[in-house]
């Protein structure tokens, strides 16, 4: 099913991502969480973890998305599953798997955090709406920027960013975003830090961006 209804997007996004979702967004069919409920009861995962699965299934559950230009893409697309108590307290779950082979799983933290979990847990966002507002953004960005510059490893420590703001609707924690006076800087430090590997960390810079492609 095709996601052009708005009423079909979920909520608490802003319109540069709803038009996104809306347009290249599509639901497929996954298995239902309550299929998996007493099985997991069993094993003495609580209630209310299995509680947020399902909530977050309803919200979340089947969308496929476009790829993102970090992560190898990102989710497949949103399934939950395989519920596990977080090292640091709290329950994680699987966010959708992979769309290839990858160190590391797509994962909702103890405080619905979307991150990845590879050699260690890392946050990417503070909730999976920040990682769509990324992808809403990548997009956009990608399309009106005149220029679009990569830089990797240490040289990202130097970008300036004393006259850029953090673009708040990405909520970023290991990745970030950040808006100049002509351009977008999106900074990804999440492979860097899940697998201790510095030169992982990349930053895109999108330069010569129009009143739209800044803030849609």
């Amino acid at each position: 099913m095709n996601l052009h209804l708005n009423d079909d997007v979920p909520d608490g996004l802003t319109s540069t991502a709803r038009a996104f979702v809306s347009t290249h967004g599509i639901r497929v069919d996954t298995s239902s969480i309550e299929e998996h409920r007493d099985r997991w009861l069993a094993r003495g995962i609580p209630s209310a973890v299995v509680d947020r699965m399902a909530a977050f299934q309803r919200r979340w559950g089947g969308l496929v998305l476009p790829p993102g230009p970090q992560y190898e893409g990102g989710p497949r697309y949103f399934h939950p599953d395989a519920p596990e108590a977080a090292p640091s307290g709290g329950w994680s779950f699987d966010a959708g798997d992979q769309r290839c082979s990858v160190a590391y799983s797509f994962m909702i933290g103890p405080a619905d955090e979307f991150g990845i979990d590879g050699d260690r847990w890392t946050p990417l966002h503070a909730s999976v709406e920040g990682w769509v507002e990324s992808l809403a953004l990548t997009h956009r960005a990608s399309l009106r920027a005149k220029q679009i510059t990569k830089v990797t490893g240490d040289d990202v420590e130097g970008i300036a960013l004393d006259d850029y703001e953090p673009v708040r609707e990405a909520q970023g924690l290991a990745d970030t975003w950040w808006r100049g006076a002509d351009s977008l800087v999106a900074i990804y430090s999440g492979r860097a830090e899940c697998l201790a590997f510095p030169a992982a960390r990349t930053a895109l810079i999108y330069s010569g961006l129009d009143e739209f492609g800044l803030r849609g």
